[in-house]
């Protein structure tokens, strides 16, 4: 598909410069569509056997499709409602005891920083912040596990690559990655990612994966059991988890999310990966070269798609831009604006926006 047609799959796109995928992406209309059909079906059908055979079908579907967005088998990868459940069900279930050490960076996302409190709060375990380009080399005797961002939420700056030699398990909290830029979990050499389906996948709200490799599988153990993520759920107290990554499952995600997940998704992928991950990244590129060329600066930043740039107000200019039609994002705690540029945005919604901050 090329970059026209993808564009007008996003009916946002024809009133705002939507910028804002890094919180959620822009909905296409096939996804919504999709969810219309499964909800139209269930109340014309009922919500029988069939039902849930169909959520089941669905539901294998989509974690083929999000396997293949990370470069994982899928029998190695969960589906969750966020990168945030991913990120509590490996911290938590590693059972990490008082005085083990969890090494990550210091500008690290709500989402994975509730679950390092939790794990000081409960278990007595240390947490080590450091910059984000040192996290591999904090690395020590003490430490259990590295956790951090595979792509900054910050400023869009990429993990270490010396992360892939560590010697203890990596967790990448991947939202602001699948979907954005390149993913491979081997290449990437990490144990364990967990990513998001609303943001850079265009999917809804309460959608999400989770790689685990099967060699920290057997160590993470899993606290929450319920049906979708047992493999003999009428065995009763006898019954036992999936061996594989459906172990890790979420214990509830209705077939309407899934199939507006799975529309979103194959819609991506339809376009071509590649051609999805450069055309964002170079939109990003663009971008930075004109806040630069008009004398705003531009936090450091890799090549992914995220552009944070500096803001005398971030609160209050934010406000102003959505007013006149450009949908972007503040930074809490730094004063700067990010701005999320995606494969469906065009040179028009960059002019739109450097246009507003000349004014």
């Amino acid at each position: 598909m090329e970059h026209p047609g993808l564009r007008a799959e996003f009916p946002v796109l024809q009133r705002l410069a939507y910028l804002n995928a890094g919180t959620d992406g822009p909905l296409p209309v096939r996804a919504v569509r999709a969810a219309a059909a499964e909800l139209e079906r269930e109340a014309g059908e009922g919500r029988t056997s069939a039902h849930f055979e169909r959520r089941s079908e669905l539901s294998g579907e989509l974690r083929a499709v999000y396997a293949a967005t990370l470069g994982c088998d899928s029998t190695d990868l969960a589906l969750t409602t966020s990168t945030s459940e991913g990120i509590a069900q490996v911290i938590g279930g590693l059972e990490l005891d008082p005085g083990d050490e969890i090494v990550t960076s210091d500008e690290e996302h709500p989402g994975l920083l509730g679950a390092l409190s939790a794990a000081r709060d409960l278990r007595g375990v240390s947490i080590k912040a450091v910059p984000f380009s040192e996290v591999a080399n904090a690395v020590g005797p003490k430490t259990r596990l590295v956790a951090c961002s595979h792509v900054g939420w910050m400023s869009g700056s990429l993990a270490p690559a010396e992360l892939a030699q560590v010697e203890v398990p990596v967790l990448l909290d991947g939202a602001q990655g699948v979907g954005a830029v390149p993913v491979d979990v081997g290449v990437l050499g990490c144990d364990a990612y967990a990513g998001a389906g609303q943001k850079w996948l265009c999917g809804p709200d309460g959608t999400g994966m989770l790689y685990v490799s099967p060699g920290l599988r057997e160590r993470v153990k899993v606290a929450r059991r319920g049906y979708p993520n047992l493999a003999d759920p009428n065995a009763g107290l006898e019954a036992r988890l999936h061996e594989d990554g459906r172990r890790f499952d979420s214990l509830s995600l209705s077939a309407e999310t899934v199939a507006c997940a799975l529309g979103a998704t194959k819609l991506l992928e339809s376009t071509g990966w590649p051609a999805v991950h450069e055309r964002a990244s170079t939109l990003a590129a663009r971008l930075a070269e004109l806040l630069s060329e008009r004398g705003i600066s531009v936090a450091p930043r890799g090549a992914s798609t995220l552009v944070s740039f500096a803001s005398a107000d971030p609160e209050a200019e934010r406000a102003r831009l959505a007013a006149g039609g450009v949908v972007l994002r503040d930074i809490p705690g730094r004063p700067w604006l990010r701005a999320s540029v995606g494969a469906w945005n065009d040179e028009d919604d960059l002019e739109r926006l450097i246009g507003m901050l000349s004014a």
